[in-house]
């Protein structure tokens, strides 16, 4: 595997919106965030039934499926 093990501080995306996705945590009520969860979901449904879903569109880059698993790992941890 190519991508190597992240080791940042990834708390600096509650002080600026993520450049890649435009996420801004400091501009999102909290009482937001359960629609915004669900709304996703019906998003990653697309995204995973792509057919290759399961794969990485090169060696630095995680594929959709594996991108899926973090933000559910993510939900299940916050």
């Amino acid at each position: 595997m190519a991508i190597t093990p992240d080791t940042k501080n990834w708390t600096w995306v509650l002080e600026r919106p993520c450049p890649e996705c435009g996420f801004d945590a400091a501009a999102t009520d909290f009482r937001d965030v359960p629609d915004l969860l669900r709304s996703s979901a019906e998003d990653w449904r697309g995204v995973l039934a792509a057919p290759a879903a399961d794969q990485r569109p090169d060696d630095g880059t995680w594929s959709p499926l594996e991108y899926a698993a973090h933000v559910r790992d993510l939900c299940r941890v916050y």
